[in-house]
C-alpha cells in the first residue's frame, strides 16, 4: 500500500502545435490585489488557527484522525466578500520511532491531484511502515482543496448519470459518435455553470496556491513543509512561485510539466502518447505470466485477448454493466498503478474464459461512490478550463486527437472526450503563470520521478527540475507507477525520509532501481 494507490488521480491529466490564446482569455490574477487579499486571509486564518475535533461520521476513521475547517475567500481581490470553508484533517505527530523520542518538526501538509481528489484520509498513511518515520517527526495534514467533497463543493451534472448503462469506448470513432461527443461536451460545460454558478470561474490552481498559504497560516506554520503528487506538484510549484520565502521543505512526487505552453492542451496529449508505452508494458508483463492467465505469450497476443473482449463487451456487456467504456477505465487504472496489473489479468483471464463476475467487480459501477466521481469530475474540469486557453474549435482537437491515435489508440480519444467541455468553457480562462525560482530564492526542492509514468511523463520532472533553482530529482528508472514516495522503493523512500526528516538532499540528484515486479495473485486462472 502506498499513499498514491490511497490518493492517486483518476481520469486525465493534460502533441501538437501549440494554439493561440482565445480572445476571451485573461492574464492570472497575481496582481496586487490578490497579493494583498492573500496576506489580509492568511492574517486572519493565522488569528482563528483551526478547532480540530471529532469528524463527522461520513469522514469517520480512527480516533487520531481530527477534523476541522479553515475559511478563505472564494475571490482574492475581494478577501472581505464571499468565503468558502475547506475542511481539513490531522494525525498529530506520534513523537516515536522506534524506542526512541523523536523532536516535531511541524506539520506535513499533503495533496494527492486531481485536480478534484481529496486528501481527507491521507494523515492515516501514518500507520503504514514506510511513513512512520516520517510520522513521528510530523502532523500529518491532509484537506479538501475547494470545489471537492465539502470544502464549497462543485458539480456538473446529475451524479445518478453516471450509472446509466454501459457505454462504448471506440478506438477509431465515426463522425456521427464524434457528434454526439461534441454535443455531450457542450452541454456538460453549461451543466457545469447552470448547477455551480458562475462563482466557479474562481476554482483555479493558482487559487488552490494560494488557499495553500492560508492553510499554512491557519495551522500556525511560518513556513510550509509540503507534499504534492501528480497535479499537487503543478499548485505545489504555484505557490513556489508565489511565496518562495514561505516555504520550509517541498516534494514534488511525479510531477507535472509546468511549461505554460504545455498547460493543458498540450499537457493531455503527451499523458496519451505515454500511455501507449505503459499500455505495452502491462501487456509484455501478462505474456510473462501465460502460464498464469493464458492471455498470450506476447504483448501482441496479449493485445489481441483484449480485444476480443472489448468486441464481445460491444455485443453483449458483462452483467449488463459493463461495455467497453468500463474495460478502458479499468485498464486505464492499470496504466497508473501496476499494483493492479495481477487483478486486471485476472479478470480478463476469467472473462476469456466463461467467468465475467471478476470484470464486472473491478469495472462495474459503484452506486455508492457516484457523487463522489461527479464531484472529482466537475473540480477537474473546472480547474483545467478556467487555468489555460484551450483550442476553440472542434477541428483543432479531432485533427490533433485523430494523428495522435494512430500512433497512441489505447488513451488518445477517450482523454480527448474529458477534456473535450474545456473547447466550449462559458467563463473567461486565464493564462499559466510561467513559474521560475532564481538561486537562493527558494529552499531546495525535492523532485521524485518514475521514468515510465504515463500520468506524469518523465520530461515534466526534468522541466521542473530547470525550472525550480537548486531543486533535486530522485529518479526510479525503469518503471512507471504514478506517485512513488512512500511506496514500495525503499531507495526512493530513503531520499523522501533524509529529506523530510533531516533537510538533506542528495547532491546532484539520485538514481533508484526500479520496484520489484508485480508477481500472478494467488489463485490466478490457469
Amino acid at each position: 500500500m502506498r499513499a498514491a494507490a490511497l490518493y492517486g488521480t483518476a481520469g486525465s491529466l493534460v502533441l501538437t502545435a501549440l494554439v493561440a490564446a482565445p480572445a476571451d482569455s485573461a492574464q492570472v490574477p497575481s496582481g496586487r490585489a490578490e497579493r494583498h487579499g492573500t496576506a489580509v486571509a492568511a492574517a486572519r486564518a493565522a488569528d482563528e488557527g483551526i478547532r480540530f475535533g471529532r469528524c463527522s461520521e461520513d469522514q469517520d476513521g480512527p480516533g487520531t484522525l481530527q477534523c476541522g475547517t479553515v475559511t478563505v475567500p472564494l475571490d482574492y481581490a475581494h478577501p472581505g466578500g464571499r468565503q468558502i470553508r475547506l475542511t481539513v484533517s490531522r494525525v498529530r505527530a506520534t513523537g516515536k520511532d522506534g524506542g526512541r523520542s523523536v523532536p516535531r518538526q511541524g506539520s506535513l501538509v499533503y495533496n494527492p491531484g486531481g485536480p478534484g481528489a481529496s486528501g481527507m484520509y491521507f494523515p492515516l498513511i501514518g500507520m503504514v511502515p514506510e511513513w512512520k518515520r516520517i510520522a513521528s517527526a510530523y502532523d500529518l495534514v491532509g484537506y479538501a482543496p475547494r470545489g471537492v467533497g465539502r470544502s464549497a463543493p462543485l458539480s456538473c451534472q446529475d451524479p445518478q448519470l453516471l450509472l446509466k448503462g454501459p457505454s462504448q469506448s471506440p478506438t477509431y470513432p465515426t463522425e456521427d459518435y464524434k457528434r454526439e461527443r461534441v454535443a455531450r461536451a457542450k452541454a456538460y460545460a453549461q451543466g457545469c455553470v447552470r448547477r455551480s454558478g458562475r462563482a466557479i470561474r474562481h476554482f483555479s490552481s493558482v487559487n488552490n496556491a494560494r488557499d495553500l498559504d492560508v492553510l499554512r497560516a491557519a495551522l500556525g506554520e511560518r513556513r510550509l513543509t509540503f507534499m504534492g503528487a501528480s497535479y499537487g506538484t503543478y499548485f505545489g510549484a504555484l505557490y513556489a512561485e508565489l511565496f518562495p520565502s514561505h516555504v520550509r521543505r517541498m516534494v514534488l512526487d511525479s510531477v507535472v510539466n509546468p511549461d505554460p505552453s504545455k498547460v493543458w492542451y498540450q499537457n493531455n496529449f503527451d499523458q496519451s502518447a505515454a500511455f501507449e508505452t505503459r499500455w505495452a508494458d502491462f501487456r509484455t508483463w501478462a505474456a510473462k505470466h501465460h502460464e498464469a492467465y493464458g492471455l498470450g505469450r506476447t504483448a501482441a497476443q496479449v493485445g489481441r485477448s483484449y480485444e476480443r473482449v472489448k468486441a464481445r463487451l460491444a455485443a453483449e456487456p458483462a452483467g449488463g454493466v459493463v461495455g467497453p467504456g468500463q474495460l478502458q477505465g479499468a485498464f486505464l487504472q492499470a496504466g497508473y498503478y501496476d499494483d493492479y496489473w495481477p487483478q486486471r489479468a485476472s479478470a480478463l483471464s476469467a472473462y476469456l474464459k466463461g467467468d465475467p463476475e471478476p470484470l464486472v467487480r473491478q469495472a462495474g459501477p459503484h452506486p455508492d461512490a457516484v457523487e463522489e466521481q461527479e464531484n472529482g469530475r466537475a473540480v477537474y474540469t473546472a480547474v483545467e478550463c478556467n487555468d489555460a486557453p484551450w483550442p476553440r474549435s472542434w477541428r483543432t482537437w479531432d485533427r490533433d486527437s485523430t494523428r495522435l491515435a494512430v500512433m497512441a489508440p489505447f488513451e488518445t480519444w477517450d482523454n480527448t472526450w474529458m477534456n473535450l467541455p474545456c473547447a466550449y468553457w462559458p467563463l473567461p480562462r486565464q493564462r499559466p503563470l510561467d513559474v521560475r525560482t532564481g538561486p537562493g530564492e527558494l529552499a531546495p526542492v525535492l523532485l521524485l520521478a518514475a521514468e515510465r509514468d504515463a500520468a506524469t511523463p518523465y520530461a515534466g520532472a526534468l522541466e521542473m527540475h530547470g525550472r525550480l533553482s537548486g531543486s533535486v530529482l530522485v529518479t526510479e528508472r525503469g518503471a512507471g507507477t504514478h506517485g512513488i514516495g512512500g511506496g514500495a522503493n525503499g531507495c526512493v523512500n530513503a531520499h523522501l525520509d533524509a529529506y523530510l526528516l533531516e533537510g538533506r538532499a542528495p547532491v546532484g540528484g539520485a538514481s533508484c532501481a526500479p520496484h520489484p515486479e508485480p508477481v500472478p495473485a494467488p489463485g490466478a486462472p490457469r
